[in-house]
């Protein structure tokens, strides 16, 4: 996804109230709620205050559908599927030869990444999990960010860590943990 090609979708303006950071919010396709906007804003801004750098950033959130993303999950990750949220961070993209890392240098703006979100498989898993759709929307959106700083959760440290994370961001915008059915259940 090439950021001229989508620039002219843009949803909002980029700026942000979060000093030097920078988010693109592009509707590329699905039925998304009036609100989406607002509720992505917020949360990765306040993910980026709690985990990132205190250096201007920017960042690209696109609000898609399942077969929008279906297709970019079986292109870039062999699985042929939709699912909730795809990060693609700017610093797993190989460098030019001759050319700087895109997040290299001191003063520079940060380039994130891109974050990509599934309508359908949201509003699904939402409903599936007695959650209000911004309460789900907003977690993923943090998840995204999280991977996007460089979080991950492969191992069972790093997925700790991570959830750590996302639940004290979450709380700060007064949104339940995410986790706690299925650490009632046994699950996690």
């Amino acid at each position: 996804m090439t950021r001229s090609s989508v620039r002219a979708h843009r949803a909002q303006d980029s700026q942000s109230p979060v000093s030097g950071l920078e988010i693109d919010i592009l509707r590329e396709t699905g039925d998304w709620p009036a609100p989406a906007e607002g509720w992505v804003r917020r949360a990765a801004e306040h993910a980026y205050v709690v985990a990132g750098p205190s250096q201007g950033a920017e960042l690209c959130i696109v609000l898609a559908d399942d077969a929008f993303v279906r297709n970019l999950n079986r292109t870039y990750r062999g699985i042929d599927k939709p699912t909730n949220v795809l990060s693609f961070p700017m610093s797993a993209m190989p460098v030019a030869a001759g050319g700087e890392p895109m997040w290299a240098g001191e003063g520079q703006m940060l380039l994130l990444g891109d974050v990509v979100l599934a309508q359908e498989t949201i509003a699904r898993e939402a409903a599936e999990q007695a959650k209000s759709f911004g309460d789900h929307l907003s977690h993923l959106v943090v998840h995204g960010i999280l991977h996007l700083l460089g979080h991950d959760h492969e191992e069972d440290a790093e997925a700790e860590e991570m959830e750590a994370l996302e639940r004290d961001i979450l709380e700060d915008l007064g949104i339940a943990d995410p986790y706690a059915a299925e650490r009632a259940r046994g699950d996690v």
